[in-house]
């Protein structure tokens, strides 16, 4: 906000970049546009460094494909786990803490953020696979 006060005229094409990435747009132009943006501080879709660290850490000797499969049971862990997390007592609202003892308000924010990470190092369709998830949840209630 600051560095939006005092050099708009570098913030203001730096967030222009960022509003133009299209899920259409090429994967390594996505990332450095979004790199770029997050080293300015502008709240990006997909976080490039998440992007980064998930990349580096393939499986060794597995295939693009096994990776890929992972990364949707991961998705599908979660989404069947979620009843599970919901009936823990733990998971009832503290007004204490402003928030839940287990950190479940966390959640929405860590499956959106780590799933558009992983689609993203497997150039697929992250809004696809969300909606996936949702149905997956919806069904293991």
């Amino acid at each position: 906000q600051v560095f939006s006060q005092h050099c708009p005229f570098l913030m203001g094409p730096i967030e222009c970049l960022a509003d133009v990435v299209t899920p259409d747009t090429d994967i390594q132009v996505t990332l450095s546009i979004f790199e770029l943006a997050s080293a300015a501080g502008v709240p990006c879709e997909v976080d490039p460094a998440l992007v980064t660290a998930l990349a580096g850490h393939r499986t060794e000797g597995s295939s693009p494909e096994e990776d890929y499969k992972v990364s949707c049971l991961l998705l599908v862990f979660v989404a069947v786990s979620l009843p599970l997390l919901a009936a823990d007592p733990a998971s009832l609202y503290n007004p204490e803490l402003d928030g839940h003892n287990n950190n479940v308000h966390c959640l929405a924010k860590a499956i959106v953020q780590l799933s558009a990470a992983l689609f993203t190092v497997h150039s697929k369709n992250i809004e696809t696979h969300l909606k996936e998830f949702l149905l997956v949840s919806w069904h293991a209630t």
